[in-house]
């Protein structure tokens, strides 16, 4: 299949969801402008289908001419034939232009969503996210689609207009000022549609965060037996959800029949003032039989019209769910003067005192476990108040790419994605099989790998889920050791394995960095038995620095902390 002309879609800076619908249409004018071109072609060409009908009607039938007659039946085939092409090729730009809208919003979503990294969560509910590419990108891609409809039904309005004119004034008059006067009648529906549009949106993306929540926790649920709390929780907010799109249908189904009740009250009147004048003698049966034609063809510009409205709600709606997105700004911003950072020096937080030595696999234990996040937080940069030196340059004054490029932080929300296992731990394709194979030796992932039946050529489900824990884990540091940062901080990164295990990865782990600095926050005993520096920290600070051993003698606090005793349990030994 051709691939689709996507342009780098950029990441527009839009505020309002008019702009930015305006902007999704000019990145796809050509084929946007193509479309529009054979659906006038396509419309007016039945446009002239009764004027040529009522013509051999006249001039053949009537008149009884069968020169005529085979000449506009002629006529009328040509027109057939170019209506068919014309309408091949108006659906197969239609088709193209909502592929371009819809996919260029993924696109555009996707992209944001990685800029703005981890502040993307913080602001933003994963069903929200969901929503945009589950059903808002259809609507955008909808509002493109019928563009091209919409402009064939105006011209192709013009057209039958002028025709009615030329041939009765007063039907003329009748056309111009009815189909305005239907469309009118039409419009006060639009904006109580538009509102409840918009509330259903909401609802299902909250719908949405909650089924996100409720999978991700199913473990969890299940072993505290939840499942029955949410399972009533996830009812309810589905009859929110249920009662918001009836309250949509209701007025949806009211503008679908008034598209069907309005033209046909129109055909009626022109059809019967067509018959009073055919009777009167001021038109002929061929004009009358032409002036029904046009009658009944004008119920699609009529309707293409109601739809196009429709569409442009629903694109309206979904372009401010897509704007939400959009407008959010990284927690973390590049200095307007950025400073290049080091290739290698020690990484030291003024905040805790902690100085990771270059070169050297430190482990950082706390006696508070919950502030290990802030402190990898930090280190990486992910805190905007980081007064972090990285070789003595803050990493405040470096670019995020620059300080991403040299310090990796791995912690445990660390996601796998679908896939190929092979891209998956390596996703620029930089490493050999040797390299790749050391890496899974070092987490000790050999097993993982051979239980699966391609090897690292297996696919990868969503999230890893076909793994246990431990072997996501395992999986998950892999990926990080292929990276081969300057600066690595791992944070808890043998949580979820067995002890044999756990001992195997603390004694490689020294071997494959060499040379390179490998930050680790944990409190394992068998982790901190083989680094090269332990730093204990206690009430944000740092108390303590020296070896596991030496610092289980001369530490109580952090015996206490390592050993996970009381002091009560302590003085009992």
């Amino acid at each position: 299949m051709r691939q689709l002309p996507l342009a780098d879609p950029g990441i527009p800076n839009h505020r309002s969801p008019a702009r930015y619908l305006w902007w999704v249409a000019g990145g796809q004018a050509r084929t946007l402008a193509g479309g529009m071109a054979f659906g006038i072609v396509w419309m007016g060409a039945q446009a002239f289908i009764p004027a040529i009908l009522g013509r051999a009607i006249d001039e053949g039938i009537a008149a009884k001419d069968g020169e005529r007659l085979l000449q506009w039946t002629a006529l009328l085939f040509a027109v057939g034939v170019v209506q068919a092409l014309a309408g091949i090729m108006r659906h197969r730009f239609a088709v193209t232009n909502w592929l371009m809208a819809a996919y260029r919003t993924v696109q555009v979503v996707t992209r944001k969503s990685a800029h703005l990294g981890a502040t993307l969560p913080k602001h933003l509910a994963t069903g929200e996210v969901v929503s945009v590419g589950a059903g808002d990108l259809a609507y955008i891609g909808n509002l493109m689609e019928v563009s091209a409809r919409f402009a064939g039904a105006i011209v192709a309005f013009v057209v039958v207009a002028a025709i009615l004119l030329s041939s009765s004034t007063t039907l003329g008059l009748v056309v111009l000022i009815g189909v305005p006067i239907m469309l009118f009648c039409l419009g006060p529906m639009l904006r109580p549609l538009h509102r409840r549009q918009s509330a259903q949106r909401e609802a299902v993306g909250e719908l949405n965060s909650l089924g996100s929540d409720i999978v991700a926790g199913l473990r969890v649920l299940r072993g505290i037996g939840g499942e029955e709390s949410f399972s009533r929780r996830y009812r309810s907010e589905s009859q929110v959800v249920r009662k918001a799109g009836v309250r949509v249908a209701g007025i949806q189904s009211m503008l679908d029949a008034a598209q069907v009740l309005l033209p046909g009250i129109f055909v009626v009147l022109v059809v019967g003032l067509g018959a009073h004048f055919a009777l009167r003698g001021n038109l002929s049966a061929g004009s009358l039989v032409a002036f029904y034609g046009y009658a009944t063809f004008l119920v699609l510009p009529l309707r293409t019209a109601t739809d196009f409205a429709n569409q442009l709600m629903r694109g309206l709606v979904a372009a401010g769910r897509v704007i939400r997105v959009l407008k959010l700004e990284p927690d973390i911003t590049d200095p307007a003067a950025p400073l290049q950072l080091p290739d290698h020096g020690d990484l030291v937080d003024p905040v805790s005192g902690v100085r990771a030595r270059d070169g050297l696999l430190t482990a950082v234990v706390s006696a508070e476990s919950d502030s290990y996040a802030e402190l990898a937080d930090r280190l990486g940069r992910y805190d905007e108040s980081s007064e972090v030196r990285y070789g003595g340059v803050t990493l405040a004054s470096a670019t995020r790419a620059d300080v991403r490029e040299r310090i990796l932080v791995s912690d445990t929300g660390a996601q796998m994605f679908t896939g190929v296992l092979r891209t998956e731990l390596d996703p620029d394709g930089r490493r050999t099989d040797d390299e790749l194979m050391a890496a899974l030796r070092t987490a000790s992932a050999e097993d993982v790998l051979v239980a699966l039946p391609d090897g690292l050529d297996s696919e990868v489900e969503e999230k890893g889920r076909s793994f246990s824990g431990g072997q996501r884990q395992r999986l998950v540091l892999v990926r990080a050791l292929l990276a081969d940062p300057s600066v690595l901080v791992l944070v808890e990164p043998t949580s979820a394995v067995d002890a044999h295990t756990e001992a195997r990865i603390a004694d490689r782990l020294r071997d494959h960095r060499a040379g390179r600095s490998t930050v680790v926050l944990t409190a394992s005993p068998l982790l901190l038995d083989r680094v090269d520096e332990v730093i204990f920290v206690a009430a944000g600070r740092v108390v303590a620095t020296g070896k596991h051993r030496d610092l289980l003698e001369t530490e109580p606090h952090y015996r206490r902390t390592v050993t996970r005793q009381t002091e009560e349990e302590e003085a009992l030994r």
